[in-house]
């Protein structure tokens, strides 16, 4: 099935575990090579781009991203040099502000402790310092790869309310095994062994009463 993802829009991937949106998502990146069909940015197969000014288009927080024990503001710039204001502002959009506040010498913290005065954080607070990373990047496409799964359901809710907030006027495609994440989303494509099998708004699949409202279906009752 042929898909467009139109500029500045919010667009949900959903599918079952193996439905093959990660893959997905990697093939976009040009991670992987395509072995069949195209992928294309503006008419264009994304082969034809220079790979380092076609990745710069990305900012992009996988499930098995890492951190490294340096300070809370390299993580988030990529970089020994960073803009101290707007490594706050995007831990704060992030929802790290809380913890950010605690600390003694703040952006400045070494997380982990491999360093003198290092601090240690959960796996939600890391979660947090991945997004601001992707935020501080401010590339024109972000891509969040189940950006939520390690934070408690208040943290995962105020990451959802702030979702417009994180990604402004930016093109968004968010992968989520939480259907509820999906409502806000312009757009939902849906993975089924490796193949988009539906796409619509999140009323639109509901009432088409496919592998999409079975997956509501089954997360409903836990909603209510």
């Amino acid at each position: 099935m042929n898909q467009k993802i139109k500029i500045g829009t919010k667009t949900a991937i959903v599918g079952k575990n193996g439905a093959g949106k990660t893959t997905f998502i990697k093939l976009l990146c040009r991670l992987y090579e395509p072995t069949e069909g195209q992928i294309l940015l503006n008419g264009i197969d994304i082969r034809y781009y220079d790979y380092k000014d076609y990745a710069d288009l990305f900012a992009v927080v996988f499930q098995d991203f890492n951190l490294f024990s340096f300070s809370i503001a390299e993580n988030v710039a990529s970089n020994g040099s960073y803009d101290e204001a707007r490594v706050i502002d995007c831990l704060n959009r992030a929802g790290f502000a809380d913890r950010l506040a605690k600390l003694e010498n703040g952006i400045k913290s070494n997380i982990y402790q491999q360093e003198e005065g290092g601090v240690e954080i959960s796996g939600g607070e890391a979660q947090k310092i991945a997004i601001a990373r992707a935020l501080y990047k401010d590339a024109p496409l972000v891509i969040l790869d189940e950006p939520t799964s390690a934070l408690d359901p208040v943290s995962e809710y105020e990451i959802y309310k702030k979702f417009d907030e994180m990604v402004e006027d930016k093109t968004s495609i968010y992968i989520s095994h939480r259907m509820s994440s999906c409502r806000f989303c312009d757009n939902i494509l849906v993975f089924d062994d490796g193949q988009i099998v539906e796409h619509g708004t999140h009323d639109e699949l509901v009432e088409a009463n496919g592998l999409y409202a079975d997956l509501w279906n089954a997360q409903a009752q836990y909603y209510n």
